[in-house]
């Protein structure tokens, strides 16, 4: 009888594993703002059927983008199961890639019982912005899962800290950018979009003015968008290391880029579309924000994932080699 080998996972093969991963995550985050836009919040009224006994509801709209939401959701699932596999599998085991992929379960599981609870609570205000925090947080593990698949963490590997006194503003950047979250799910959660359409049992609001909520958004966005402009003017006059330079750059761009759509939201009446795009720049502040603070140290980069700064050889170099 042969002999049978344990199957192995390529170190580049795991990155597009997290990839995939991370791209699941990002589409999950903007359908289910879709489904609370297009009021399809209890399109669905049961959890994990969607009416009754019956998997599918009717072929109205509602049901159908609700339905949808739930397919992306087990679609998420399946890719972030497959990615913890890859990681046991992976050539090259380590340990850290395994604990983001394990919680990565955890936390899509988490965030679909959540989900019921949000359905059955007819669109439960907290639950929602709750929900919507949860699939943040994800994100940002989902980017940092990607980010050392890349690179070569681990006891004795290259660990150079680029700059010690920006490494701390890194930390610190994590706090107002947590209120500015935590700000911005209760403006959505006081405003027009409550998730359910018209003829539906209307979804209850946060218990304060959605002008309130809005003037505490803006002050904690006027805040961070400060703090990061103030940071670019640091790292342009310290001669910081490029990847921190571009790092802050990126993050300038994206506030500045963010600040201008909520602003236009607010005075055209916030729009489903425009509050989509808010949606999206929320989740490119979260991968902006993350990437800032992995930059803050130089890593090997993994073999097999680096990017081709050379030409491709001949195809009968290749063959000669093979």
């Amino acid at each position: 009888m042969p002999h049978l080998r344990r199957r192995t996972v390529s170190v580049p093969a795991f990155r597009w594993f997290a990839f995939a991963t991370f791209l699941s995550l990002l589409v999950i985050v903007l359908t289910g703002a879709a489904v609370r836009l297009t009021g399809s919040g209890l399109g669905c009224p049961d959890w994990p059927t969607c009416y009754h006994h019956r998997i599918t509801g009717s072929w109205s709209i509602h049901p159908l983008i609700e339905y949808a939401n739930r397919m992306v959701t087990l679609a998420l699932i399946l890719v972030i199961g497959a990615t913890f596999l890859a990681a046991l599998a992976r050539r090259v085991y380590r340990r850290d890639l395994v604990v983001l992929s394990a919680l990565l379960i955890a936390g899509v599981v988490a965030n679909a019982i959540l989900g019921a609870f949000v359905v059955y609570s007819k669109l439960n205000p907290w639950l929602v912005s709750s929900h919507m925090l949860l699939s943040l947080a994800m994100v940002v593990l989902g980017a940092v899962l990607y980010h050392r698949s890349k690179y070569i963490y681990g006891p004795g590997t290259r660990c150079d800290v680029r700059d010690p006194h920006f490494r701390n503003v890194a930390r610190f950047l994590w706090v107002p950018f947590v209120i500015l979250l935590i700000s911005g799910t209760g403006a959505t959660g006081s405003g027009p979009h409550a998730g359910s359409a018209q003829g539906q049992l209307v979804a209850r609001r946060l218990p304060f003015a959605f002008r309130d909520a809005v003037w505490v958004h803006s002050v904690a966005a006027m805040l961070f968008v400060g703090i990061v402009i103030g940071l670019l003017f640091a790292i342009w006059h310290s001669n910081a290391p490029q990847p921190l330079q571009l790092g802050v750059r990126r993050l300038v761009f994206i506030s500045l880029a963010q600040a201008a759509i909520g602003v236009s939201q607010y005075l055209t009446h916030v729009p489903p579309v425009l509050v989509e795009l808010h949606v999206a720049g929320a989740v490119s502040l979260t991968i902006g924000v993350t990437q800032f603070h992995l930059r803050q140290s130089a890593h090997d980069r993994e073999p097999g994932t680096r990017r081709a700064t050379t030409p491709a050889p001949a195809l009968a170099d290749v063959v000669a080699k093979v």
